[in-house]
């Protein structure tokens, strides 16, 4: 049996999670799925919940769902959870449905930001909802955390509201608003929430609730991690840095004095230097001589230097506390008026993400009466792996509440939720990510710092999912998390990982204090692949390249063992001005891993292919990067069904640098650099344009954009052309693998082009992506089965597949 060690020798200064003494509810027991109705509470014995969840996701008791594990962690603490799954926000009364709690509300958004969850990137609603039974949109409202808290505080009015979730956690601060596209308050002060949980917030729920428990009155609550609350005034005993400007000058240092000897200078502080005090001694022997034989005149005087007091060294500043310094942002009305100020917060916040060193955050709000500050903690401290264990091994049901199923008990049919269907089979092993992309939002709210599970935690579940799980068929559909080969590296050093401030630990390059060591992976998949009743272990999270060329022996055991015909890693680009505004290695790291992927494959006798990820309109790319991305993928056979377009998310990097035109991973100056950014609808649909090159659609508009940029020479018949100069009848449509992707040409473009070529089929050889030609990935779900017909079906022959 392994014992459960950690990767990561951070410095974990917190209580247990298993140390608390349970609460007195602990008496009830374990329920099979928490109660969603009153009906529920009274089978379980319950005359009140202790704590209500209110949730924009449908309940799915599985780990990879947010409202599960908090409800099961705060159940193993002893408390009554109830849920409340995607209430009707009209009114207060669905909030009502399971009585008033003893404690607190916890309100999430879900699993997904509401707005990410309701709008495409081009601020198009969405008709579908992968959390929502039946994958019907429209279950949540817009911004979902601020509606649900606002619900909960009508409803019961003397109820603390503890707001957490990834659309919390990056809202903490004044955030720009992609949607409204103006820069919107933290939510702190639009939810009027009493605390926020922002990151993975297990320590900070439990230590709460039991404190809430005591009762603690919630507002004097301010001294937990990974929270945000509303306060008037900075602390006595605090310091406080004031970061609100930029370009201001820092201290005046004396200038030296060349005319001073290096002795001199030596004795100024306070120190000797021997050889020049030796040639001192003997210049001013041979001085006196010479004065002796030659009297010096009276009227001749020496020159003086007198010391300017106004250059006078000021004493050493005392740094003050990390623990209890406090950083200053500049306010609310500051970065809402001037985005070279919301760059400088941007960068600020970032650089105080590491839990070893981050200091608090203050940002005022409002003005005159009405100010009031945001005051955000440091981090959480991670879980240990034992702590990660005991979360992961709570007995959750792993599968939604009967409520969801449809008339057969089932919930493959119509009732459907494709998010649990997605992870119905996969193993979370980890949690965090040091890759720092700027665009991703992962790293701000998991961390840098991965968290890994033991060995055998991870075996246990599996050994669950095939011994339990409906449905499943031999195949693991996942071993990963967010991202499928960081389980268990973290840096050499305690001493540099608690003090670095880095944004990445692989940007530019690989640093070398980080463990590359994939050999923990690599047995855990062949362990899980050896189990009894597995026939095959698929990794379906996304890969990072750079780190698996460190190991040819893990790329080896994943391509020859673990590819289910395709796998799909993320470039994003292939030149040098986007990717370095992502934060993302060269496109050579790419053609390495396509060496040792390819050579692997052909080693084992699979045909298999890479399916590479690239963004469209990302702030950095010129339309020159984009033409050029589009040769490469016509040159490497590439055929990008679906196109992924920058869409800016709250806190990112690299939405700061949409909303101000700089860039935050160097220091803001009103003269720093400046990032192009690719704004209006026309040049973003140039952009993913050239990512679909080959749509006839397309060709008009990229024959425009080429001749502009004096690339005519692209246009051609010929195969090293990008374009043809031909151009086929076509109704504007847009035709997805994915049905509900596909988008329908107006009715005047239909009528005038009644005829639409069907798409052509691929030459042989040529490599779709994901999105297109490969066949439905396998993910362990078996297919529903066909009833058969009454009768015969007139006028209809259905061949067999």
């Amino acid at each position: 049996m392994n014992a459960p060690v950690d990767v990561s020798f951070f410095a974990r200064a917190a209580k247990p999670l298993t140390s608390y003494r349970k609460y007195w509810a602990a008496r009830f027991g374990t329920a099979k799925f928490l109660p969603t109705t009153r009906k529920e509470m009274d089978a379980l014995g319950w005359d009140s919940c202790d704590i209500i969840v209110v949730t924009g996701d449908a309940y799915v008791d599985h780990p990879s769902f947010g409202m599960a594990v908090i409800g099961r962690m705060l159940e193993a603490q002893g408390f009554r959870v109830g849920i409340i799954a995607q209430p009707d926000w009209q009114s207060a009364e669905p909030f009502k449905a399971l009585g008033k709690p003893n404690l607190f509300f916890g309100v999430t958004a879900g699993n997904m930001d509401s707005m990410i969850n309701r709008y495409t990137a081009d601020r198009k609603i969405r008709s579908d909802d992968a959390y929502t039974p039946g994958d019907v949109g429209g279950a949540r409202p817009d911004r979902a955390a601020i509606v649900y808290s606002q619900r909960c505080k009508e409803a019961w009015n003397d109820v603390p509201i503890i707001l957490g979730g990834i659309e919390g956690s990056l809202r903490r601060i004044a955030h720009y608003d992609y949607w409204q596209d103006k820069v919107r308050r933290s939510i702190v002060v639009d939810s009027k929430c009493d605390l926020l949980l922002y990151g993975n917030a297990e320590r900070a729920i439990v230590e709460i609730a039991h404190r809430l428990a005591a009762r603690e009155p919630v507002h004097e609550i301010t001294d937990v991690r990974g929270t945000a609350f509303v306060r008037r005034d900075t602390p006595a005993d605090w310091f406080e840095i004031n970061s609100t400007s930029v370009d201001e000058p820092g201290r005046v240092e004396a200038h030296v004095n060349p005319y001073l000897m290096v002795s001199e200078q030596a004795k100024a502080n306070g120190a000797t230097c021997a050889k020049e005090d030796e040639a001192q001694a003997v210049a001013q022997a041979a001085e006196a001589g010479a004065a002796a034989a030659n009297p010096v005149n009276p009227a001749i005087k020496p020159l003086t230097f007198v010391p300017n007091p106004a250059l006078a060294p000021r004493a050493r500043i005392k740094v003050p506390p990390r623990d209890r310094s406090v950083i200053r942002l500049p306010s609310y009305e500051q970065v809402r008026a001037d985005p070279v100020l919301y760059a400088h917060a941007n960068r600020v916040l970032h650089l105080e993400t590491n839990p070893g060193n981050a200091r608090a955050l203050v940002q005022a709000h409002g003005e005159g009466a009405t100010a009031r500050d945001v005051w955000i903690n440091p981090p959480p401290i991670p879980l240990t792996t034992a702590e990660m264990d005991h979360v992961f091994d709570l007995p959750y049901a792993r599968s939604p509440h009967p409520r969801y199923a449809d008339e057969n008990g089932s919930h493959d049919g119509a009732t459907k939720i494709p998010a649990w269907e997605m992870i119905r089979f996969s193993v979370n092993i980890m949690r965090g990510c040091f890759g720092g992309c700027t665009f991703c939002s992962i790293t701000e709210h998991e961390g840098r710092i991965i968290q890994s599970r033991s060995e055998e935690s991870i075996i246990k579940e599996v050994e669950a999912i095939r011994d339990s799980v409906s449905g499943f068929t031999g195949t693991i559909s996942d071993l990963g998390g967010p991202t499928a080969n960081m389980y268990r590296l973290g840096c050499k050093s305690p001493e540099i990982e608690s003090a670095c401030r880095k944004p990445s630990c692989v940007y530019p390059g690989i640093c070398p204090n980080l463990g590359t060591n994939h050999d923990p992976l690599i047995k855990i998949y062949r362990r899980a692949r050896a189990l009894k009743g597995i026939k095959k272990i698929l990794i379906g999270s996304g890969l990072r390249y750079d780190l698996a060329v460190q190991s040819p022996e893990y790329v080896k055991e994943l391509v020859q063992h673990h590819v289910g015909g395709y796998l799909k890693i993320a470039p994003e680009h292939t030149e040098q001005g986007p990717l370095t505004k992502m934060m993302k290695p060269g496109i050579g790291s790419y053609d390495k891993f396509k060496q040792m992927f390819e050579k692997f494959s052909a080693e084992a006798g699979k045909k298999q292919y890479l399916i590479p990820y690239f963004i469209a309109a990302h702030p950095g790319t010129s339309d020159e990067d984009m033409m050029n991305l589009a040769i490469w993928l016509k040159k490497n056979g590439f055929r990008a069904d679906q196109v992924q377009t920058f869409y800016p998310s709250p806190m990112a990097t690299a939405t700061t640098m949409y909303h101000t035109n700089k860039n935050p991973l160097r220091k803001i100056t009103r003269e720093s650099e400046t990032v192009d950014i690719v704004r209006g609808d026309k040049r973003r649909r140039l952009h993913k344009a050239f990512l679909r090159y080959h749509d006839a659609n397309n060709w008009p508009l990229l024959r425009e954009a080429l001749k502009s940029m004096g690339r005519a020479d692209l246009i051609g018949n010929g195969k090293h052309h990008l374009i043809p100069t031909w151009q086929p009848l076509t109704d504007g449509g847009y035709t997805s693998a994915r049905r509900k992707n596909s988008t329908s040409a107006p009715a005047a473009a239909k009528a005038s082009a009644p005829v639409r070529l069907a798409p052509a089929k691929p030459s042989k050889g040529r490599i779709l992506t994901q999105h297109t030609g490969l066949p439905p990935r396998d993910n362990g779900s078996a297919p529903a089965p066909r009833k058969a017909p009454a009768g015969p079906v007139r006028g209809s022959i259905r061949k067999p597949r």
